[in-house]
């Protein structure tokens, strides 16, 4: 693994640059569309300034020569690596992106050795539980983990 691709499941991530923010960002809305109206509010991730997120924390890109499909972000802290946000564009979902998303989410972490971290049902099907509920002004946000065993880090 180098530093600017990442390889789960048989896909090849890249990692996001200046020129990639607006791209990202379009994919982010698509992605997170659904959720407004479920919400009643706009997603914590479509509220975020994605050129400090470009700097602070790892964004990955899933594309293709044409388009591109997904967005994973990652943060790296001192003891874990919040998955930030996984974003997969309307056509791809139900692909199996997101669980090569997460894949290659859990294969960063054992690079770094960290376990990881991650807020949501669909994520508890992949072996992440609560690790704890943020009440917010305006909603509340799971925040879960998946801690890995030293096996599977090494």
């Amino acid at each position: 693994m180098d530093a600017a691709t990442l390889r789960a499941e048989g896909r090849i991530l890249r990692r996001a640059t200046v020129e990639d923010i607006d791209r990202a960002l379009a994919l982010q809305r698509a992605a997170y569309a659904a959720n407004r109206a479920l919400l009643g509010v706009e997603p914590i991730p479509l509220l975020a300034d994605y050129s400090a997120i470009l700097l602070e924390m790892e964004v990955w890109l899933a594309e293709d020569a044409a388009h591109l499909r997904g967005v994973l972000i990652l943060e790296p802290r001192e003891d874990d690596l919040l998955l930030w946000s996984v974003a997969v564009a309307p056509s791809e979902q139900g692909t199996g992106l997101g669980r090569s998303l997460l894949a290659a989410t859990e294969k960063r972490a054992r690079h770094l050795g960290r376990a990881v971290v991650r807020r949501i049902a669909w994520y508890g099907r992949h072996g992440y539980t609560v690790e704890r509920i943020e009440e917010l002004s305006d909603r509340s946000v799971t925040h879960m983990v998946k801690r890995l065993t030293s096996a599977t880090i090494s």
